[in-house]
């Protein structure tokens, strides 16, 4: 069992940067490749970035590509979502997820999953 705990979220501008934080308890952390998700009111949870087990491989979706970083710090069990240049159409609940896989992009391939946090992107 994975506890995941997503920190971070809140209101920011059009434009403003903001970095989650997901910290996890349970089984090593280091066995799993970790994922952002976000879902949107009325809209299905959608992949955001995806980082492997040793953070040698990185994935983005493209609408985020360019702008949003994912780090992990396996000392700290923690994973990190560096949000740059937010849009509107950002606003999302954020979720970090650990999968049983070096890396993966599909929601099915997670295993635990965090209880999100709030972002709002304001225009």
């Amino acid at each position: 069992q994975v506890l995941l705990v997503e920190s971070g979220g809140g209101l920011v501008q059009a434009g403003g940067s903001q970095r989650l934080s997901c910290a996890a308890s349970g089984q090593t952390f280091s066995n799993y490749g970790m994922g952002w998700f976000r879902q949107a009111p009325g809209k299905e949870r959608e992949f955001v970035a995806a980082i492997s087990r040793s953070g040698s491989r990185i994935r983005y979706a493209d609408s985020v590509k360019g702008r949003f970083t994912i780090s992990r710090d396996n000392a700290k069990n923690t994973v990190y979502l560096q949000m740059n240049s937010l849009k509107p159409e950002d606003t999302a609940f954020y979720y970090c997820a650990a999968a049983n896989a070096p890396i993966a992009t599909m929601a099915h391939e997670y295993v635990y999953w965090g209880q999100g946090t709030q972002v709002t992107v304001s225009s």
